[in-house]
């Protein structure tokens, strides 16, 4: 196990005076990023073509490698970065060769990243099949009940965003992989806090922007696609760098690049890859099992918590990831007013709202959190809930 307190002096300084427990909507950057994205844009500023060339497209070409060896992918031709996990997920679904009738499977909580991308399809005749949450979010039992012969597709977080639910992503992925369903992952949640093997998962395609658990910039992430899925797949937004004749501008060849490359989306953003290879070392030299275990603790710390006020906490307990979430004891206008009463005294939680416009609080931890910041919580939310 690592060394909290040295993490949090070192890498997240902010921790001294701010407890900030949300994590599933933006982290902080660790200062190693911080530092790094600041030399790129330094270097931007003097001869940008010979940094880019030199520096900035060799250090994506490794970070594509250092991608696919943390999630296990075949090969870095798995691996293209994007922009956002909506971005990927749209993509991918307009790329796949769909015919009338097919169907793509998810359940009624997926954030809309996961969900408006699939629906969108309906002009096309693919239809969705939208099941209930079973527990806080999909399990192999309703994809067992759910699944028929023209599903396509299964769409899953690894982590739910509201309820906080982790999902059996092995089991749901053999159970796909046995049926020839593709299976697509969702992973923003859960990059950098649950160990992801997309191979032994059965993981067709894992998308992901860089923003929450992974550490890195808003407007970068990447995405993983298996190398037969991908070949089979034909992007209907085709970029300048997608080609296989792209240096050659005006061939006008639209013949896609090999693998997940085929989805590469234009000119990289630089400075921002640069900071999401920072954080990857970062969480690699953490261990993400490690990060994994802090995280859970301290979900199973903060329910307790909870639960001891007599608050409604609808994260499962059995389905345990970064992420706790309980119904606010009162309406959705008084829970706003709450949430921005304890940022100003210095924590930082979020608001969400069901289907029905229920309130609910987030809390959601990442690898330098700790107890006392739930505590500090807890005592601040009693005394401003009254």
């Amino acid at each position: 196990m690592y060394d909290v307190q040295t993490l949090r002096q070192t890498e997240f300084p902010h921790s001294s005076e701010v407890a900030y427990l949300n994590h599933a909507g933006i982290s902080p950057l660790p200062q190693r990023a911080k530092r790094a994205i600041q030399a790129a844009v330094e270097a931007l500023s003097g001869d940008p073509n010979d940094y880019f060339g030199r520096v900035g497209l060799p250090a994506i070409i490794d970070l594509h490698a250092r991608l696919a060896r943390f999630i296990n992918a075949a090969a870095p031709s798995e691996i293209v970065t994007i922009t956002s996990t909506s971005a990927a997920l749209n993509a991918v679904a307009q790329a796949i060769p769909w015919l009338p009738g097919d169907r793509v499977l998810f359940c009624d909580v997926e954030f809309p990243s996961n969900a408006y991308p699939w629906l969108s399809l309906a002009r096309d005749g693919v239809e969705s099949c939208v099941v209930p949450a079973d527990g806080g979010g999909l399990t192999l039992r309703a994809v067992e009940q759910h699944a028929d012969d023209r599903s396509r597709v299964v769409a899953a977080s690894a982590v739910q965003f509201f309820t906080g639910h982790r999902t059996d992503m092995a089991a749901i992925g053999r159970f796909c992989r046995q049926r020839g369903i593709l299976f697509v992952v969702d992973a923003i949640q859960a990059i950098g806090h649950v160990p992801i093997d997309v191979q032994a998962m059965g993981i067709d395609v894992l998308a992901t922007g860089g923003q929450k658990s992974i550490l890195g910039l808003p407007g970068v992430g990447f995405m993983a696609v298996r190398g037969a899925v991908a070949e089979a797949m034909r992007p209907r937004l085709i970029h300048a760098n997608a080609t296989v004749d792209w240096p050659h501008w005006l061939a006008y060849d639209l013949t896609p690049l090999p693998g997940a490359e085929r989805f590469a989306a234009g000119t990289p953003n630089v400075p921002g890859l640069i900071g999401l290879g920072q954080s990857l070392a970062l969480l690699e030299e953490l261990g993400v099992a490690n990060i994994d275990a802090h995280t859970t603790a301290l979900s199973r710390y903060a329910i307790g918590r909870l639960t001891a006020l007599g608050l409604d906490v609808i994260t499962p307990v059995d389905a345990l990831g970064p992420i706790v979430t309980f119904r606010s004891p009162i309406d959705a206008a008084a829970t706003d007013q709450l949430v921005q009463r304890l940022a100003a005294q210095g924590v930082v939680v979020v608001k969400h709202l069901d289907a029905a416009g229920a309130a609910y609080i987030r809390l959601s931890f990442h690898c330098y959190n700790v107890m006392a910041e739930i505590d500090r919580f807890i005592e601040t939310f009693s005394e401003s809930a009254h």
